[in-house]
């Protein structure tokens, strides 16, 4: 069965924008490279214009999806897998203004306009990340009610805005003048607090999944990267800053400015060793449990394929910052093999998707985040549910059974017609649903509720 443009943009879901967060991770990992070739700088600026154009993309289909069917906004919030990748837009946002202070306010690429602007960014994405990041944890304690078997690391994805705080900050007081880069490392230290402190207090919940649910499902594993990221990105930035402070800090800072800096540098390289072990660590265990996977072959296509990129740019760069804090050459050898990984990574990764649209794995019903899971079901199809036996003759399509109406894309937010949701199911190669959710929950949706019940699709579920 085909599906036109306006009913695949249906299912252009947050997810998206892990690309964008991986590409813009990749054009990070490239500037701090320590080993350098002609052109290495020149291929990180193409990857950075690159990310800009995939995320100017991913806003024009986003926005054409809310404006097709405007109705799916709310629930993209409300739903219990989507709403955990709502923060991937900010986190977008946030790695393309890291990116642009590293490739824009280098000396000699731009005025110092630009290093003024982005002074006053960094202050108004902290901003934005904290609001947005607690918002999202209080829509879902709000709405949504897991169990811990259900847990996977992606939910400490709504604390990623602010993971990123701590790297940006540490570039951008590079080019800040002395008070000016002080404030911002002050303020660099205090959001990465509070992101990794949230991580870290999820963490604890991760482990006791592992311990009494075993591993997720094999087509949620790519998922279990995600909790490298927040000790790989509190590491760049802590180290990073701290590496900083003798070269900004005032002579009278504290009474004695100098005392001030040099311990606030050792003491950020011996937080930063402290977490590179607990990184390092996860992704073993990360790594480790994607053996049956390959093994068996049981993975499919879905966007959360990224989380084999971002997390990793993290550990990545925090390895360069160890490397250069210890002025190390083995540890610098070991960064510049996993870039090349990386970007080996990467490339397949985005292959990968363009073949998933082709054959239909992504960018259709029932294939992605925003599918009926867990007995979650959108207000469109409640209401359809309860209008079933309802035939429609008004309706433009020749189609009067409303499963058959949604199946070809009318929308569901007019008051005389059902919703497109139930029967993206039977567009989706025989019912069947993909497995790439990050939330391990079972398959509880509107269709088996109406089989279990021997309900015909005409039939009143009041």
């Amino acid at each position: 069965m085909n599906l036109g443009f306006k009913q695949r943009v249906r299912h252009f879901t947050w997810t998206w924008f892990t690309m964008t967060m991986a590409t813009g991770g990749v054009a990070n990992v490239l500037y701090q490279t320590p080993y350098r070739f002609p052109g290495l700088y020149t291929l990180g600026v193409i990857v950075f214009l690159f990310n800009i154009f995939l995320f100017l993309f991913n806003i024009t289909m986003i926005c054409l999806r809310f404006h097709f069917y405007p109705s799916l906004f709310i629930a993209s919030i409300t739903h219990p897998t989507e709403v955990l990748f709502v923060p991937a837009c900010i986190i977008s946002t946030g790695t393309i203004l890291l990116n642009i202070t590293q490739y824009g306010t280098t000396p000699g690429k731009a005025g110092t306009w630009l290093v003024d602007t982005m002074f006053v960014v960094f202050w108004v994405y902290c901003a934005f990340a904290v609001i947005l990041s607690s918002s999202i944890y209080l829509t879902i304690w709000s709405t949504q009610t897991f169990t811990i078997d259900q847990m996977t690391p992606v939910w400490i994805f709504p604390a990623y805005p602010l993971l990123i705080v701590g790297p940006f900050a540490g570039q951008l007081a590079l080019h800040m003048l002395h008070p000016r880069a002080v404030d911002i490392i002050i303020g660099g230290w205090i959001f990465q607090g509070i992101g990794f402190m949230v991580s870290l207090m999820i963490y604890a919940s991760y482990i006791y999944r592992l311990m009494t649910s075993k591993l997720p499902r094999e087509t949620l594993r790519p998922g279990m990267f995600v909790s490298v990221g927040p000790s790989g990105f509190t590491i760049a930035g802590v180290v990073s800053m701290g590496h900083l402070l003798p070269d900004v800090v005032p002579a009278d800072y504290m009474g004695n400015g100098y005392l001030f800096a040099q311990v606030s540098k050792i003491c950020s390289l011996w937080v930063g060793l402290w977490l590179w072990g607990l990184a390092l660590w996860f992704f073993i265990v990360s790594v480790g449990a994607h053996y049956s996977c390959v093994r068996d072959r049981k993975m499919t296509f879905a966007m959360t394929w990224y989380s084999y990129i971002f997390p990793n740019t993290a550990l990545i760069t925090a390895t360069y910052a160890i490397a250069e804090a210890l002025d190390s050459a083995p540890i610098r050898i070991f960064g510049c093999v996993l870039t090349v990984l990386l970007v080996i990574a990467w490339i397949a990764i985005f292959i990968t998707m363009i073949r998933a649209v082709i054959v239909k794995d992504i960018l259709w019903p029932q294939k992605q985040e925003d599918r009926d899971e867990g007995g979650w079901t959108s207000t469109e199809v409640r209401h359809m549910l309860s209008a079933a036996r309802t035939p429609h003759p008004t309706s433009s399509t020749p189609y009067h059974d409303p499963m058959q109406r949604i199946a070809f894309g009318e929308d569901m937010s007019r008051k005389d017609s059902p919703s497109e949701s139930e029967v993206d199911r039977k567009a989706s190669d025989g019912g069947t649903h993909s497995e790439g959710s990050p939330v391990d929950l079972p398959d509880q949706s509107s269709d088996r509720f109406m089989r279990s019940r021997n309900l015909k699709p005409n039939d009143s579920v009041v």
